[in-house]
């Protein structure tokens, strides 16, 4: 009689993850922080121009899905934005997916524009917001300084322009850093960011975001980055350069052991840090 081969139970298949989700999403989860930016720049900037001079009008630079102007007219019913940016597929999604979550009121005073930041605006602002490193894309000098005489030809009389940067050797050295994060109704993801070859002489590198999905597909490269890594200190003598009257720079506070605590304060000096966000602001006056 011939033998039977032995029955195997089956293991049930893993649940697919099969529903799309669109990566502005998940980069707004994994990177963004837009309450931080709408709580502390009105801060810096009254703390630079005075008691009293508080921001009201906005200007968000290189906007994408335009999360910090949602949120800046979301925190005061006397806040107005405007958000500028050229690509027409991160505006596209700002309108469908942010601003249709706002009220009436709120959406009354806010405006996304396909625009250059090359450009002046005819309206003028208190503040300029430039997050995410995003004018590291000019690798020119003469570029960047032609973009903060618009910024300067675009503020009040008295306005300031924030400009977040990163630098310190953990910036241009070859490296991934990931972590795990939850996206509601989807599950967990990893997010990844891949830093490239630096250029010394160039001084420009590449920089990935990738995503791992619930059911551990990849998707690479979903942001890539071509960027100049500007120092502080040649950023504020180009801000002076282009007008503005001053310059200040806010730089994280450490604890005793020193890890950065999340707080930023004025400094002139800043600690030998391996890698460092930063906040250079311009001042018009």
């Amino acid at each position: 009689m011939a033998s039977q081969k032995k029955k195997t139970k089956k293991k049930p298949l893993k649940k697919e993850f099969t529903r799309s989700i669109s990566k502005y999403a998940l980069y707004e989860e994994a990177v963004q922080c837009p309450d931080w930016h709408t709580t502390h720049f009105p801060r810096f900037h009254e703390w630079i121009l005075g008691k009293g001079k508080v921001p009201r009008r906005l200007r968000e630079d290189f906007c994408g899905t335009a999360r910090i102007s949602c949120e800046w007219v979301k925190s005061h019913k006397d806040r107005r934005a405007v958000g500028l940016d050229l690509d027409p597929e991160p505006l596209a999604y700002a309108e469908q997916e942010n601003l249709s979550s706002l009220t009436s009121s709120e959406r009354e005073r806010i405006e996304l524009r396909q625009q250059d930041v090359m450009v002046p605006t005819q309206d003028k602002f208190d503040l300029v917001a430039t997050c995410n490193f995003s004018f590291f894309i000019f690798k020119e000098r003469k570029l960047v300084i032609d973009y903060f005489k618009a910024v300067h030809a675009s503020l009040d009389k008295k306005g300031t322009v924030f400009l977040e940067m990163a630098g310190g050797e953990g910036m241009i050295e070859r490296m991934e850093e990931s972590r795990a994060f939850r996206m509601r109704g989807f599950g967990k993801f990893k997010y990844v960011w891949e830093q490239h070859q630096f250029d010394p002489i160039s001084c420009v590198s590449d920089y990935s975001i990738h995503f791992q999905q619930p059911n551990r597909r990849w998707m690479k490269d979903v942001f890539t980055y071509h960027w100049r890594i500007w120092g502080i200190r040649e950023v504020r003598e180009m801000l002076l350069d282009a007008g503005f009257k001053r310059t200040v720079v806010f730089w994280e506070t450490l604890d005793k052991n020193g890890r950065g605590t999340g707080d930023y304060v004025p400094a002139e000096t800043g600690d030998h840090a391996h890698a460092w966000i930063a906040y250079v602001v311009g001042v018009k006056e």
